[in-house]
Order: C-alpha cells, then structure tokens, then sequence
C-alpha cells in the first residue's frame, strides 16, 4: 500500500488547497471540485482493495433493492491507511463550512474540532457502522439520486474520489446533483470525477439565501449511466451509520 511519502503527499495535497474559493463554490452551488489528492498509483492501489472482501463489512447490490445498477462495499471500521489518513486531513477543513452553514440556517453544530471525537459522539447516539464506501460500475450501471443520511447524528458535506480515468478506462458514469429550490423547478448539475480528484458535495443540503433569510436547498446526488468500461470511485462519510 501507500507509503509514508504517499501519505505526507496527500495531506500537503489536502492542506494546500484553495479552500476559500472551495467554500465559494459549495455555497454557490452545493458542491465544489478539488484538485488532485491522490495519485495515480493510490488511485490503483485503493480500486484493487474491492475484490479483497475482508475489508469490508458488506456489500450492496443496487439492483436488488432498487438504487440503480452496480454495486459497492462498505468497509470496515479498519480502515486501509490511506483512506483513514484522507478523511482524517479533510474534515477540519470541511468543518469550517459545516460551522458556517448551520449558523446561517440557524441549526445546531454539535461537531467537534476532531473526527475522532466526532466519531465517538456517533457511536454513543448509536451509529456505530462504518459509512465508508468502494463503488464499482460496470457498462450499463448506475446510481439512483439519494441522500446519505443514516441517523440523527449528521454532518452536512461528504467528499467522492475518482480512481479511474474518465475517458479512458469508463465513459459515461457523471456524478450527478439535482437542487429542490425554493418556490422554482429542481436544478441539475452534473461533474466529471477526474481520476485522483475529489467533488466535495452536500450531504442533504445547503443555505439558499431569499427575501425572508436563509432557506435549506435540498440536494440529491447519483451517478449517470456508465457507457464503456469501469468506474471505481471513493465515497468518505464524516458521519456513521446505525
């Protein structure tokens, strides 16, 4: 797996971003694109860790409970170092927009400086299970439009990776996100996962500013219908599951 320089590598890649302009775009549009995290051979490493079924706590066919076609794996709390180590670097950067956003829609923001403790306030109300997430699509396959909420203890943004290369190895197989406005027809917005990139993106909702103040814009997400090839993608939760 990832070496130690692998993993600084990623970190520096996570705190060096422009999350200022990162945290433009998700008040703008719910979502917003990063740049590479992860590098082609981590991209690689973590995709062939699907077929290895002791990572995982269980697995998911789409079709049989009618989300859509394909299917994905929940790991277990042991989670392979580099992906622990990529959520790890991501959720104090996260926090800050999770903070901003419930005082503008006036909601409570029980999370802590640490996911560590996070995580430990989920296992007390509960949410004990692991919501980190492998997905493969094949030809054919795709991803009803959902939320990923799994209880009470919540927190609002979440982050997908591409592990393959869009064009390349799959076509087809866009992340997909559809707004419920206020008052207004649902809007559509669709982004490529370029390999090694990530899409942070809205858990349930985001604030939507009207003339009475701050609204919540409900959000859904899913995956287009994948034309040629194989999708792999990383899913990373901040909250578990119950």
């Amino acid at each position: 797996m990832s070496s130690e320089t692998d993993i600084t590598r990623t970190r520096r890649q996570v705190d060096s971003a422009d999350w200022a302009h990162l945290a433009e775009e998700l008040d703008a549009h719910g979502c917003a694109l990063t740049p590479r995290l992860l590098t082609v051979a981590q991209c690689a490493e973590i995709s062939e860790l699907y077929d290895q079924e002791d990572l995982f706590r269980t697995t998911v066919d789409m079709a049989r409970h009618r989300f859509g076609s394909g299917r994905y794996r929940y790991f277990t709390h042991d989670l392979p170092r580099p992906v622990a180590e990529l959520r790890a670097a991501l959720y104090p950067h996260l926090l800050t927009v999770a903070r901003d956003w419930a005082a503008r829609l006036g909601r409570p923001a029980p999370w802590p400086d640490t996911l560590e403790e996070w995580v430990a306030m989920c296992h007390e109300a509960g949410q004990d299970r692991s919501a980190q997430i492998l997905l493969r699509y094949e030809e054919g396959d795709w991803n009803a439009l959902h939320r990923d909420v799994f209880g009470d203890m919540l927190f609002p943004l979440q982050v997908v990776i591409g592990l393959d290369a869009y064009g390349t190895d799959y076509t087809g197989g866009e992340f997909l996100l559809v707004e419920q406005r206020p008052r207004a027809q649902s809007r559509g917005t669709t982004n490529v996962l370029h390999q090694g990139h990530g899409l942070i993106f809205t858990t349930r909702d985001r604030p939507v500013a009207t003339r009475r103040g701050w609204s919540a814009g409900a959000m859904r997400h899913g995956v287009s219908t994948v034309r040629s090839g194989r999708r792999h993608a990383l899913g990373l939760v901040f909250h578990d599951a119950a």
